[in-house]
């Protein structure tokens, strides 16, 4: 073989590999989005009304309280942590602010003097509660370096038992017109609950990628050790990361009690294990910390409720649905680890 046959051979498997390692970035990186966009094609050839403006809102509209938590969940998982307790954070920030916001008169009013707020002091009293419960696991995991599983999960059971304690397990109902339009109302056409996602996932991505805050989150994610050796101080962006998850799950709590016209201390159940799944689906890596985006995270909760909106309109059995969405959170993992792996 003459020279520049060789040479020639040398330039294709070259051409060739880069081709292959092209690909292959091109799906680590966009990959999700692939997934996203073949899943709405399958879902609009099994099912007309997929397509519909309606439809369309109303999926976006129901995935917009999981994708508040996992707005917040994506920066702790980027940390290496965990939060098991965003749903039943949800489930107390959202009695209380109902507490603030329902009606003073009538016979079933929890607490009188607090009731009959205006909507604001209402929202704040919610989201005060939120970022108490996520200051007391940012300091149980940074500071005291309780595993976060075993810390959120404390919180998962303390907040859940808080919520109904303060409300005797009942319902409160009768919640003001300006409280209740925060989910039920709509501006130009477009629901609220929708407008506060898209806000919150703008003012998160901001956050996370081009602050001092993110790039601190993402280093210590990525090597605790060494982003406390370089001067960060570890245990405050913890805990702060945690303030802020509690305080984006307050938000969720918000407003599906206000959609629903009523704040149930049972709201919220399950949620954090959707929450965790968006997150993972859109990239976010339990295996690996300092990896995962808000637009990935918007994408998998996106999924998730395409996915649950196409079994829907397909008449597919809701025990099933809890399967396949099990399936699913397995899968993403079993994939991630993988991913990870392989790119060791």
């Amino acid at each position: 073989m003459d020279r520049g046959t060789v040479e020639n051979t040398k330039a294709s498997k070259t051409s060739r590999h880069s081709s292959r390692e092209f690909i292959s970035n091109l799906l680590r990186k966009y990959g999700i989005f692939f997934i996203f966009l073949g899943m709405l094609i399958i879902a609009s050839l099994l099912s007309p009304a997929f397509l519909t403006k309606i439809n369309l809102i109303n999926i976006v509209r129901q995935i917009s309280i999981i994708g508040l938590i996992a707005l917040g969940v994506t920066g702790v998982i980027v940390t290496g942590g965990i939060d098991l307790s965003s749903g039943s954070v949800l489930g107390l920030a959202c009695v209380v602010a109902a507490a603030f916001s329902q009606m003073p008169t009538g016979s079933r009013v929890l607490y009188p003097a607090i009731a009959g707020n205006p909507v604001y002091v209402s929202i704040i009293a919610g989201c005060l509660v939120g970022m108490l419960a996520g200051s007391i696991n940012g300091f149980l995991v940074a500071k005291t370096k309780i595993p976060p599983f075993i810390a959120t999960l404390g919180m998962f059971s303390a907040a859940r038992g808080a919520a109904m304690l303060f409300t005797a397990g009942r319902p409160i109902s009768n919640l003001r017109d300006d409280y209740n339009f925060i989910g039920q109302g709509d501006i130009y056409g477009l629901p609220i609950p929708i407008l506060i996602l898209v806000i919150m996932a703008v003012v998160t991505h901001i956050l996370y990628s081009r602050t001092k805050f993110g790039k601190y989150i993402y280093a210590i994610g990525g090597n605790e050790q060494a982003a406390y050796v370089s001067g960060i101080n570890v245990t405050r962006y913890k805990s702060l990361i945690y303030v802020y998850a509690g305080f984006l799950a307050a938000l969720g709590g918000i407003v599906v009690s206000s959609r629903i016209g009523s704040g149930q201390p049972g709201l919220g159940v399950g949620y954090e294990f959707d929450a965790i799944t968006a997150a993972v689906i859109g990239g976010a890596s339990l295996s690996a910390g300092g990896i995962g985006t808000i637009p990935g995270t918007i994408v998998g909760a996106l999924i998730i409720g395409v996915l649950n909106n196409t079994l829907d309109l397909t008449n597919v059995s809701a025990y099933w649905q809890q399967i396949i969405k099990g399936a699913i959170i397995v899968g993403a993992v079993i994939l991630d680890q993988q991913k990870h792996r392989g790119a060791k």
